[in-house]
Formats: C-alpha cells, sequence, structure tokens
C-alpha cells in the first residue's frame, strides 16, 4: 500500500502523526508526508527552513513534501492566514509537486485546522484514490469555543465547508466516541469509525536517560500539566490552584509546554508570588516519558465548554501510560475515561477550589493508593490504546477504504 499523510504539522514538530507514520512504515506500508514548514507552537519558522517555496527531505525513511505556509505567529488574523496559507499552498503547489507519483490512499491527520483536509480532497480526485481523515477537533465549534471566531455568519460557512469535507470523504476516522452524533450530523452516509489517539509506547516502560533538572520535579508532591498551554485548556484554573495551595509548601505545580498563555501564567506568578508554580518552557518530546513517570501526579484541563465535554486530549492516554494518578479537571469523554480507569480524580472544569481539594486529597492519600491507580492506568492503556495495536487498525482501516473505493466503481 502506498499512503500519503497530509498534515499541517509533521516532524519536527510534535505531533502524534510522527509516530504513527514511523510505524506504518515499519509495518511494511510505503509512507510520504504532505506538510508545511515547521513553526509549531512558538509561530517563528524553524532554524533550517524559509516559509516561502517547496522543499523536499528524507527523515527516518520517510519522504517528506513541504510547501509554503504563513507562519502562525501570535494573534487570530496570523493564525487566519496560517491555515488559509497551507490550503492555498496545497491546492496550487501539492498537485505539481507529486506530480510523478501515485498513491493507493491519502490519510489526513487533522487536528485544527480541519479544512486541511480540503487540498487532500483535490489531491484524491486527481490520483483517483480514497481519501481518509482522522478527526482530532470538532469544526466549527473548536474555533467558537477557543474564541478565534464568534461572528456566527463566519461559522456558519466554516460548518458548510466541514459538511462538505465530510461529504466528499470515504472513511472519517473520529478520537471520541462522543464526536460520532456530530459528526454524523454533517457527514450524511460517509461511514464513521471510533479511533482513538495513543502514544508512542516509551512511555510505558521505565524512563532510563538523563534529564535536564527541571525545578519543583524530583522533591515534595509535583504536580505537573505537559502540553500546549492555550485558552482552550482554561490554565487559569492552574494559577487558582497553585494561589490556594501556596501555604502548602511540599506541593509544586509545574507546568511543561508552551502556548499563547504562556507568558500570562508566568506573568501571575510573579504578581502573585506564588513560589510553587513553575514555567520551565518546552521540552523535546523525547524527555517526556522521563518528566511524567518522575512527577507525583499529572494534570490535564479544559476549558468548560460544550465541545470539550465530547473531547478526550492525548496527553489523556499519555498519562495513562505513564502510570501516574491523574488529576484530571474537565467534563464528560475525558474525564469518564479516567474515573474509568480507575487512573485518578475528576474535577469539574475550570474549579480551582475543587482542584485544589483533589490534590489535597490526592497528596495526603497513602502512596500504595497513588501507586495503584498509576498501575491500573497503564494496565489501562495496554489493553485500550497501545500504540502498536492502534496501527494495526489503521491499517485495516486504510485498506477498508480503499475496498469501499474499488466497490463504488
Amino acid at each position: 500500500m502506498k499512503l500519503l499523510i497530509l498534515s499541517q504539522y509533521y516532524w519536527p514538530e510534535s505531533f502524534r502523526i510522527n509516530e504513527v507514520a514511523r510505524t506504518l512504515l515499519e509495518k511494511g506500508v510505503e509512507v510520504e508526508v504532505l506538510t508545511g514548514k515547521p513553526n509549531y507552537p512558538r509561530g517563528t519558522v524553524f532554524d533550517g527552513y524559509r516559509a516561502a517555496g517547496c522543499q523536499q527531505e528524507n527523515h527516518q525513511g520517510i519522504v517528506i513534501n513541504r510547501i509554503p505556509l504563513y507562519p502562525r505567529g501570535r494573534g487570530g488574523w496570523r493564525l487566519a492566514l496560517n491555515y488559509l496559507s497551507f490550503i492555498f499552498s496545497g491546492l496550487l503547489f501539492a498537485p505539481w509537486l507529486l506530480r510523478k507519483k501515485r498513491f493507493d490512499v491519502i490519510f489526513v491527520y487533522a487536528p485544527s485546522p480541519i479544512l486541511q483536509a480540503i487540498p487532500a480532497l483535490f489531491l484524491g480526485w486527481l490520483q483517483g484514490c480514497p481519501v481518509v481523515l482522522w478527526v482530532q477537533d470538532l469544526w466549527p465549534e473548536s474555533l467558537s469555543a477557543t474564541g478565534h471566531v464568534r461572528n456566527r455568519w463566519i461559522l456558519k460557512v466554516v460548518e458548510r465547508v466541514v459538511r462538505f469535507i465530510y461529504r466528499h470523504t470515504d472513511l472519517l476516522l473520529v478520537q471520541s466516541h462522543a464526536f460520532i452524533a456530530p459528526v454524523r450530523a454533517l457527514a450524511s452516509g460517509t461511514p464513521i469509525v471510533y479511533y482513538p489517539n495513543s502514544v508512542d509506547d516509551s512511555f510505558a516502560v521505565p524512563f532510563t536517560g538523563e534529564l535536564p533538572a527541571v525545578e519543583g520535579l524530583g522533591k515534595g508532591f509535583s504536580v505537573m500539566f505537559a502540553g500546549n498551554i492555550g485558552s482552550a485548556q482554561a490554565v487559569e484554573v492552574i494559577v487558582e490552584a497553585a494561589r490556594l495551595l501556596q501555604g502548602q509548601t511540599d506541593i509544586h505545580f509545574v507546568v511543561l509546554g508552551e502556548g499563547s498563555r504562556w507568558a500570562w501564567m508566568r506573568q501571575q506568578a510573579q504578581q502573585l508570588g506564588l513560589d510553587n508554580l513553575h514555567l520551565p518552557g518546552r521540552f523535546p518530546v523525547e524527555t517526556m516519558p522521563g518528566f511524567m513517570q518522575q512527577a507525583s501526579a499529572l494534570l490535564v484541563t479544559l476549558a468548560d465548554q460544550e465541545i470539550f465535554k465530547a473531547t478526550i486530549p492525548s496527553k489523556v492516554q499519555a498519562y495513562l501510560a505513564a502510570g501516574r494518578p491523574i488529576l484530571a479537571c474537565l467534563n464528560g469523554e475525558g474525564a469518564d475515561l479516567v474515573v474509568t480507569a480507575g487512573a485518578g480524580l475528576a474535577i469539574p472544569a475550570e474549579n480551582g477550589r475543587a482542584l485544589a481539594d483533589a490534590i489535597l486529597q490526592l497528596y495526603r492519600m497513602p502512596a500504595a493508593e497513588r501507586e495503584a491507580m498509576g498501575v491500573r492506568g497503564r494496565l489501562y492503556y495496554a489493553e485500550n490504546f497501545a500504540h502498536d495495536q492502534l496501527v494495526d487498525q489503521l491499517v485495516t482501516h486504510l485498506r477498508s477504504a480503499c475496498d469501499l473505493e474499488e466497490r463504488a466503481e
């Protein structure tokens, strides 16, 4: 099977699709990638790349075709230009860049923006091959929930575009069971299959490498948040919990990552004198298993928005694999998953007092009880989200899309 992965984000940016592509190659799938110039999350193009022009490189045996895009920078209008530039470049440059190549199926990894599927549909039409779309975020709901777009006419236009994408895709994979109904409402008769996120299995085995020193980790009781620090994560709740627990000198909050709200968090920590809140920044993805396994507890947060009740942040699977107790400060599917796994405590979204109380509850819990939570989480990961078995499922889904296309002809 010759597979083209289309994703606006790819290595050296840290996204789930990197491990998926590598494992597909190991399983005998011929993989190529069509992507943009790396610029996430800082918003500036990485060293060694430039925003303009097409580029081709080979990483770990995978040919990566890169098309121009406008860097995301800071601010809503620049993000909009970033999204639109990838679509425009995909329609204009990708057919020329891939003109001598043939693919059996196109696989779209679709965190925001889902509109990146538009050039995939065009390429699928040119190549005469099926397109499989892995839906990571619900659009247009994500736009309004994060505050990027509030104009109802723009949201209506985006909804029509998403409806077009869903109905012209051959197979839709959704990362949460709760995604099925809202996607079905727009997708008409397109087949929809639940296909969850996972992480590289390195998260599930004891970390033996060396880690840089991070203040707050390795002493006392450390509550670690890892990932994007943005409006969707409602990180205000972390600041509030840190303020409420300031007197508990043995409890530390460690926030690893970057994003649009990182500077605000640092400012708040300074203004409120929060010596228990540490913001060391972003670290290479290969260090994340070690950091997670070093933490006393792992924290995941989402905003109190209806759309996020259906979302399972991909860090939940990483936290389960790491085998540490989880504090799930969110509503809906993500919280239910943690409770079902017996892997931690669920707290209502954006409730700083409840989060502080849950942290104290976990802190005062016998160590053996906390360890048991971590063990249950890791077992649940192995049974439901193991990377290798999910990639096997993906190969089956991709082949089924090819079969559907043949039957339609």
